[in-house]
């Protein structure tokens, strides 16, 4: 029986190391030999930090991870295009784990080119969720938009607005990571706790005003939305239009009618249609025609935009350590959040 090494959160909290047997492959997945797997340090660190908060049974424990790249070694049932030795980025809860091998279903698989670092093609379901983000968005050629947050997420949809011929502001207290985002071409970037952001953003789409706003924070999202309401465009009668998206974590209390003008406050899920759905994750397709853009297509053009140098990861990876290190990147990730973002963990086997 094969034997693997996977990433936990133990009852009261830490991150630490388990030896387990692989389980056997289910129908329509695949058994991939992880290379690299990216932690979230949103999501994932949330739910350490809440098991820290609130901590249960020492025997309760959680395995956690959902993006992570390597090769496949068996296939067991519809491959659906897929080969044993085929380079991949995967993805998925409860399947693309912090883990040294990983079973996942077929349609959470995409190939990756051979220009594309196993590293690289770890960034491909955070790509997809910022993705799906923009797709919310809808930024047209020569808007103005402005991304509060400059984590992972934040940091690629700002690149995929740009990418979409928008121009973007971002919102960032934390200087390591507005450095990474200028970086990354995002050149235009305020510190909300240092300046004036409300001034700084008219000043950058005067004389029209903002046309979108992408909420890529957790917590209190108060303030920040009452901010961004006095930078959108303003209708002649007075009212604020364009459109907000939330993808972050952030809680905001919208207020109807003149509280919030005419703006479009829209809520962005996961990578995509299709994840979460069991049917889906295992082969079925949804209609192309109806559905265009689902959580494959999604992280297949994530990895094609990185393989041609158009989206950039590099400089999100600010540390690279074993699997066994998993608890030390889980206390950076939380304790210093303006030195570690994104930390990518390498397996041995």
């Amino acid at each position: 029986m094969l034997e693997r090494t996977l990433a936990i959160i133990t009852g009261d909290g830490q991150v630490t190391t388990k030896t387990e047997t692989v389980p056997e492959l289910k129908e329509n997945e695949a058994l991939i030999k992880v290379h690299a797997s990216l932690i979230s340090p949103g999501t994932e660190m949330n739910g350490v930090k809440n098991r820290r908060a609130n901590p249960v049974d020492q025997n309760e424990e959680n395995r956690f991870g959902y993006a992570n790249a390597g090769e496949i070694l068996e296939i067991k049932g519809d491959a659906k295009g897929l080969k044993p030795g085929m380079r991949i980025a995967a993805m998925g809860g409860g399947f693309a784990l912090h883990a040294n091998y990983a079973c996942v279903p077929v349609n959470l698989i995409v190939p990756i080119p051979d220009n594309v670092s196993y590293g690289q093609a770890s960034y491909a379901c955070l790509g997809a969720t910022s993705l799906q983000a923009v797709r919310r968005t809808v930024p047209e050629l020569g808007e103005y938009g402005m991304v509060l947050g400059q984590g992972i997420v934040g940091n690629l949809a700002s690149q995929l607005c740009q990418l979409s011929g928008a121009r973007v502001l971002g919102w960032e207290s934390l200087k390591t990571r507005a450095e990474i985002a200028k970086a990354c071409g995002i050149t235009k970037i305020v510190n909300y706790l240092e300046e004036d952001a409300v001034e700084a953003a008219k000043e950058f789409a005067a004389p029209y005003g903002n046309d979108f706003a992408i909420f890529a924070f957790g917590g209190d999202g108060d303030a920040a939305y009452k901010s961004v309401l006095d930078c959108m465009k303003v209708s002649a009668d007075g009212h604020q239009m364009g459109r907000i998206v939330l993808v972050g974590g952030c809680q905001v209390k919208i207020g109807g009618g003149a509280a919030s003008g005419n703006i479009d406050v829209r809520s962005s899920a996961r990578t995509g249609p299709g994840y979460h759905d069991p049917a889906w994750e295992y082969g079925a397709d949804y209609p192309n025609a109806f559905i265009q853009f689902t959580t494959t297509r999604n992280l297949e053009l994530i990895v094609r935009l990185i393989s041609e140098n158009k989206l950039l990861v590099d400089p999100l990876t600010t540390h690279n350590l074993p699997l066994e290190e998993a608890g030390k990147a889980a206390d950076m990730l939380i304790g210093t959040p303006d030195q570690a973002m994104g930390i990518v963990l390498e397996m041995s086997h």
